[in-house]
């Protein structure tokens, strides 16, 4: 007897339990041959694409469910909630950015409730590239993040008399990840005389970086089957003095649980360039050149003196003796920022910047690049911009990508969504960076990082200016193998390197803001 479209589809769902990933494609074209209407079919072709790492075809497969979708049907509203979520993930992936916004919109007027948080965090994401974005453009999103916090009741503020301040780090990112580079001082430095550190790890794949945490750490809990609820009675029965979140709006956050207010103090920052927009959070960690514009934050702002995080390198490799610019007889600029915060606007800025440049090239990097589909989806936007894509290399994402930073002259960053971690990578291997600031927070990252190495003149604030810096730049050879020969030690020596310094202002700001909360509570 002939198989059902349905048990054509359980035997599809099957083979990709096991990743039979061929079997599925196979069957998934039996079925759409007869029922071109079957929804799920398309679903999880668009799934198995995005274990693939395709977004391409993954924004295909799903974008053909979307005139099959009936949005008044009750029943419906789950699987649509669905499709709308991950054809907006897909479209951030490929910097489809404005059409995102347009889906997870969709998606949180549709079904706003507690399943919906991490969508709307996804659209609180995407404001910050766009340049337009003003304070109330994001209050307006924060509002209507707080309606998923609406079942919340939170703890009273309450106060301990504990020998040593108890910090605890609230993440999904205990794990090689970058932010790991930016905030390793701080996790595991903490002076342990003053400090007593608890881990409160949301890491869905643990790996080596996870074991050398939990194994070090002061106290380890691990809450990603916890629910917000539990998780927040841990914090709440540890008696933690300040919670540290570090995950803000960014991907597997756990908002929600600091939302019931564990802590006696709560704080955001460094992984999330920008506010939560929530009352939860007492202050924000910034530092004096990078907190910009306070009307961004409903959060007070922390202002370090120099710097709001502290470079640490996973490795110890070598930047390339010279720039390549000096065997190759032209210029290679650069971005290994993600794809996703490259704007329409930056685009046409780097298209100027080759232009003005004879011969020039420009490298890219990305997780995109890895598949066919992908660097023909870039290469037919490059086109758009009037780029010759025989100047123009698109590299897919590898674990030893430091070295390939010696292939590569000057690093352009993005706007209004700096680089962070990317930038401080870029010059930890010799190569200077080319920075467009703005007035929020997540707009001057570039320029705190810059002005603490000593290079604050390769921040600007216009695109003219950065057109003109960049290629200004790449017209001095003698300085780009000047700066190839001393950047590392510049950064060293730099506030951004200065492991003691960072922890003596960061302890001194855990002191005051508790000592401060405490009084005003008094």
């Amino acid at each position: 007897m002939e198989m059902t479209v349905q048990e054509l589809y359980s035997a599809a769902c099957e083979q990709h339990k096991i990743k039979n990933y061929d079997a599925v494609f196979k069957i998934l074209d039996e079925i759409k041959r007869r029922d071109p209407k079957f929804k799920e079919a398309y679903y999880l072709e668009a799934w198995t694409w995005n274990c693939l790492g395709n977004s391409v075809k993954q924004y295909y497969a799903l974008e053909k469910i979307l005139p099959l979708l009936d949005f008044a049907a009750p029943e419906e509203k789950n699987f649509a909630t669905n499709v709308l979520s991950h054809i907006g993930e897909a479209c951030v992936a490929l910097g489809l950015l404005k059409e995102a916004k347009e889906f997870f919109v969709l998606v949180v007027k549709m079904f706003n409730s507690p399943d919906t948080g991490l969508v709307t965090s996804n659209l609180i994401f995407c404001e910050n590239s766009f340049e337009d974005s003003s304070p109330d453009s994001f209050r307006a999103l924060y509002e209507e993040y707080k309606k998923v916090l609406a079942d919340i009741k939170p703890y009273p503020k309450k106060f301990y008399a504990h020998k040593k301040i108890r910090v605890g780090f609230l993440s999904a990112d205990f794990r090689n990840h970058p932010v790991i580079n930016q905030s390793w001082s701080l996790l595991t430095k903490l002076d342990k005389n003053l400090f007593d550190v608890y881990f409160y790890s949301n890491v869905k794949k643990p790996d080596a970086v996870t074991e050398y945490l939990r194994k070090t750490a002061g106290t380890w809990r691990d809450i990603l089957n916890l629910t917000d609820k539990v998780a927040a009675k841990l914090i709440r029965d540890d008696e933690i003095d300040i919670l540290f979140d570090m995950d803000g709006h960014m991907g597997n956050n756990r908002l929600r649980v600091a939302a019931y207010c564990p802590a006696s103090v709560q704080i955001s920052g460094i992984d999330y360039m920008n506010s939560t927009g929530l009352e939860c959070f007492d202050y924000f960690l910034s530092d004096e050149t990078c907190a910009g514009d306070e009307n961004f934050f409903t959060e007070k702002v922390l202002r370090l003196p120099h710097c709001l995080v502290c470079y640490e390198p996973s490795t110890k490799l070598e930047p390339a003796a010279a720039p390549p610019c000096l065997k190759n007889n032209f210029v290679t600029f650069g971005s290994f920022n993600k794809f996703r915060k490259i704007t329409d606007a930056m685009w046409n800025a780097w298209k100027k910047i080759l232009d003005a440049v004879p011969n020039s090239r420009l490298l890219l990097k990305d997780d995109l690049f890895a598949t066919v589909d992908g660097k023909n989806f870039v290469s037919n936007k490059l086109k758009s911009f009037g780029f010759d894509l025989n100047r123009v290399e698109m590299r897919p994402r590898t674990s030893t990508y430091l070295v390939e930073y010696g292939d590569m002259d000057i690093a352009l960053d993005t706007f209004p969504y700096n680089g962070g971690v990317t930038t401080c990578e870029a010059l930890y291997m010799g190569v200077p960076v080319v920075s467009l600031y703005g007035t929020r927070h997540g707009a001057r990252v570039g320029l705190s990082f810059l002005k603490n190495v000593g290079l604050d003149e390769l921040a600007v604030d216009s695109y003219e200016k950065y057109i003109e810096r960049a290629v200004g730049l790449a017209g001095d050879w003698e300085l780009l193998t000047l700066l190839r020969r001393n950047l590392r030690t510049m950064m060293k020596k730099s506030p951004l390197m200065d492991s003691a310094n960072y922890l003596r202002e960061i302890q001194a700001a855990f002191i005051k803001i508790l000592s401060d909360e405490r009084n005003a509570n008094a």
